[in-house]
């Protein structure tokens, strides 16, 4: 069941060799397409403060990356059991618009906030905040890109609002970087700027996205035949239902239970824990290189210019050859770029191509994960699936970036990277038996009728 697609209206069309008809090429629905507007601008803001957190708490508070880790870790943490309440609140009401609406709007107001805090804690306090609003948010957004897109091409339109969201990801720690190359301690101009930007997002989702209600359009589906008095009657019985349609089946968290999705879950997890924080890959570069202090922010954005650019085509990978081998992929990507971190000497190249591999990362993994949820899990619980599936591995990278920052401080630089990479390996090949067979073929998921 998808909502809102719309047929490719002229262009080339794939033919069926055995019924001779061309088959509509479907393109990404408009309610994906507001999101990643959304998301855009809400990235704009969230990032441009991320960009400068790292510096600001090793270099302008002068703490240790132990400190770094555990803010870090807090930032992933904050957002982890709020997902799932998130995913749950969406599907329990069928209206995952307005608890996305919630989420955004609490990150918009520490935007605020952050103009009028005072302190290291207070700021810190107010970033922990807008991350629970992310975790708020997140379910019931993808939940609305799974059920506005045809099944085919999940991966794809995952993409293009990952490709989006990622200029605003890219955008903002730009802005953070001209900000304080004109004002070099000028955080509180970057603060106006990201409650600006927030506050727009904010009214873009509730005045452009509809509020799709999954739930209630999966019922209506099953009456689309009509009694002598005009009514809905449900297909191959008698029942009448008068009025309006009902949400749907109770929500039951069995539904998210299936072996597939604990076999995802579990997957997922052990990959997370050895997921490090970019802030610590980024260090490693700085160490290495020793470039100036004010150029830091622009790691951030060449690693989401290699996302921007590659989110779309990973996610048509994802459709064609298997999403859980595309995420399994992605995972040897940030192997290599951990190697690379890793590695002395200050060759230009070998920044590159960390922030390259971040970006191949990223693109594999971010909404791809989300497809594969979308695909496998029951209609009644996709949101809250969605949900658990990043609490866990919101977790799991709180715990990578705590006990990292731990093994950084005693061993180095180097030694913490390779440490991570070879251990990363080994479980990149345990998790390879754990989600074999969770692909689905493209071609064997129908496309739904629209009820646009």
């Amino acid at each position: 069941m998808y909502l809102s697609l719309r047929d490719r209206p002229a262009g080339p069309a794939s033919s069926n060799p055995e019924s001779g008809t061309r088959q509509p090429i479907v393109r990404v629905s408009s309610v994906v397409v507001s999101l990643g507007v959304v998301s855009l601008l809400t990235d704009i803001s969230s990032e441009s403060v991320a960009a400068i957190l790292p510096l600001y708490v090793t270099a302008a508070l002068g703490l240790s990356t132990i400190a770094y880790g555990f803010i870090d870790g807090l930032m992933q943490g904050a957002t982890a059991l709020v997902r799932i309440a998130g995913g749950w609140a969406a599907d329990r009401g069928d209206h995952p618009k307005w608890v996305a609406f919630a989420g955004y709007g609490l990150s918009a107001a520490t935007r605020a906030g952050l103009l009028v805090a005072g302190g290291f804690a207070a700021v810190t306090a107010l970033v922990a905040v807008d991350r629970v609003g992310k975790g708020i948010r997140t379910a019931p957004r993808d939940a609305m890109i799974a059920a506005s897109s045809d099944p085919r091409t999940l991966g794809r339109s995952f993409g293009v609002h990952r490709m989006l969201d990622t200029v605003g990801a890219a955008t903002g720690p730009l802005l953070a970087f001209a900000v304080l190359w004109v004002i070099p301690d000028g955080y509180r101009t970057v603060f106006v700027m990201s409650c600006g930007c927030a506050v727009i997002g904010l009214a873009v989702l509730g005045l452009l996205v509809p509020d799709l209600r999954p739930r209630r359009a999966a019922w209506l589906a099953k009456h689309q035949s009509r009694d002598e008095r005009g009514l809905p009657r449900c297909k191959g019985c008698t029942c009448t239902v008068p009025g309006l349609a009902p949400a749907g089946r109770p929500f039951s968290w069995r539904a998210i239970g299936t072996p597939s999705l604990r076999r995802l879950m579990v997957a997922a997890g052990v990959l997370g824990v050895l997921t490090v924080g970019d802030g610590f890959v980024y260090l490693a570069l700085q160490d290495r290189s020793g470039f100036a202090t004010q150029w830091f922010p622009l790691l951030y954005v060449g690693t989401n210019v290699a996302y921007m650019s590659l989110a779309i085509p990973f996610g048509r990978l994802a459709d064609r050859f298997g999403r859980a081998r595309v995420f399994l992929a992605g995972h040897v990507a940030l192997l290599g770029a951990y190697v690379c971190a890793g590695t002395s000497g200050g060759w230009a190249g070998l920044t590159f191509a960390v922030l390259l591999l971040l970006g191949v990362f990223y693109a594999s993994t971010d909404g791809v994960l989300s497809a594969i949820v979308g695909q496998i899990a029951d209609l009644s619980a996709r949101g809250t699936a969605i949900g658990t599936a990043q609490t866990v591995v919101a977790l799991a990278r709180m715990l990578a970036s705590t006990g990292f920052g731990l093994l950084w401080y005693t061993v180095g630089r180097g030694n913490a990277m390779f440490v991570a990479a070879a251990v990363l390996a080994a479980a990149i090949m345990a998790c390879w038996f754990l989600v074999r067979g969770l692909d689905v073929p493209a071609d064997s998921a129908a496309p739904a009728k629209s009820l646009a």
